[in-house]
């Protein structure tokens, strides 16, 4: 029988789960590892009771690199038949959480659907539904309306939920005074924003944040803290809005631990390079090793159409500064709801930089595979290098387009291949190069 109602009370208890262990096997580690880390709150399990056909993973800055893919419907693009398409291929593709981020229409099918068929950790933002839930106007739902949809979400098997509790009224003022260039960019951020502004109350999830807690408990819902004021531009970048609400994320981390609650707290954003390592440094401490989930951070703001690869390069020094769980970006960020096509190359580029990372922290046996494919090119084993490769479909495909005269070479090199001309120099045989 089971005696414990979420994954930390149960480390705090001494008690091995079962998702500690499948944690544990996939990390290298020992089960008393996982667990000891789970009490700290230095790892989270999310695995919420109800979600059944969950693939159990553990999100640390000591264990691989999470990567988690944003998808849902909007208005003007409806079609959840293609959402559950992306779904898929985000799992294929080896992504360990998805977040369902849908704006419209009937969203709880799609919600339950995921929970009841999908193997990666679901998350979702409660504050976007409850607009939708209701089908009501931002200023006309009640504090009420939206705990009750965070219910509903947990009832519903969803793992995670990210609350923006750290803004208050105080940070309406600060906003006011500090004239930021993009203002508050979180979507959820600038909803809660607008509500408190045209109702004169204080923020809902930080007012109530223990009835929310009592919620997560009760289902074993990892609560993700949301970052309300992370930068949308380089300017923005570690001002006094961003680092102030990061302050109160400490305090709420230690509220939720209080209550065995496990907690993952969010981060920026668009960021300089320089910045980054520092801001990993700042939210370790403050947030006492709490898992630290980021959005990038996008390391410049010039790259509509590229911006995967401006949060890979970002997200590459984050996760080897401190950061646990990349939040993908994909070619059509600021610009469009992804399709398929935006999400796999999303996908892709962020798990590079995951991977990348996790060598610089020396994982344990993340550059096996590095080695692995060094092998199989110095021996031409090209089918060992498609078993390598994070996209083999891409790699065979440019091959298969563009062959070589000389099979163990490539078309850019030919006999003038210098892998070829070493193992024939060492093996004693004749370079013919013309």
């Amino acid at each position: 029988m089971r005696n414990y109602t979420t994954q930390m009370e149960a480390a705090k208890k001494g008690i091995i789960t079962p998702e500690m262990k499948t944690v544990a096997e996939k990390e290298y580690r020992t089960p008393e590892e996982i667990r000891d880390l789970v009490a700290k709150g230095q790892v989270a399990i999310c695995a919420n009771r109800l979600h059944t056909c969950l693939e159990p993973n553990g999100i640390g800055s000591m264990l691989r690199t999470k990567i988690n893919v944003n998808l849902g419907v909007s208005k003007d693009c409806k079609d959840y038949e293609v959402e559950m398409q992306k779904v898929m291929e985000a799992v294929n593709l080896g992504a360990e959480a998805i977040m369902d981020l849908s704006s419209h229409g009937d969203t709880q099918p799609f919600r339950r659907k995921l929970t009841k068929e999908c193997p990666a950790m679901i998350g979702t933002v409660p504050v976007y539904d409850s607009v939708i839930h209701y089908q009501r106007d931002l200023s006309t739902l009640t504090a009420k309306d939206f705990i009750d949809v965070v219910r509903l979400h947990a009832e519903d098997g969803v793992d995670f939920v990210t609350v923006h509790c750290g803004i208050t009224r105080k940070t309406i003022e600060q906003i006011k005074q500090h004239k930021r260039k993009m203002n508050i960019v979180s979507r959820g951020g600038s909803l809660v924003f607008a509500w408190m502004c045209m109702t004169g109350e204080e923020n809902p999830f930080y007012e109530y944040y223990d009835e929310i807690l009592d919620i997560c408990r009760e289902y074993d819902v990892t609560i993700s803290l949301g970052d309300a004021c992370r930068p949308g531009c380089l300017a923005d970048s570690s001002d006094v809005c961003q680092i102030e609400e990061l302050v109160r994320l400490g305090e709420l981390t230690k509220r939720a631990w209080a209550k065995d609650v496990q907690v993952m707290v969010e981060g920026p954003g668009h960021m300089p390079l320089d910045q980054i390592a520092a801001n990993m440094k700042i939210q370790q401490t403050i947030c006492m090793g709490a898992p630290f989930y980021v959005l990038g951070p996008l390391v410049t703001d010039i790259a509509p159409g590229y911006d995967h690869i401006t949060a890979a390069i970002g997200g590459a020094v984050a996760a080897a500064s401190g950061a646990a769980f990349l939040c993908y970006v994909t070619p059509a960020e600021h610009l469009a709801l992804p399709d398929i096509c935006d999400v796999r190359q999303g996908i892709i580029a962020s798990k590079i930089a995951a991977h990348a990372a996790d060598i610089a922290k020396h994982i344990p046996h993340a550059r096996e595979i590095d080695d692995k494919m060094s092998d199989a090119r110095r021996t031409f084993d090209w089918e060992t290098q498609w078993s390598c490769a994070i996209d083999p479909e891409t790699a065979k495909k440019i091959r298969e387009e563009r062959k070589p005269e000389v099979e163990e070479s490539c078309s850019m090199c030919g006999k003038f291949c210098a892998v070829r001309s070493m193992n024939k120099a060492l093996n004693n045989e004749y370079i013919d190069i013309l």
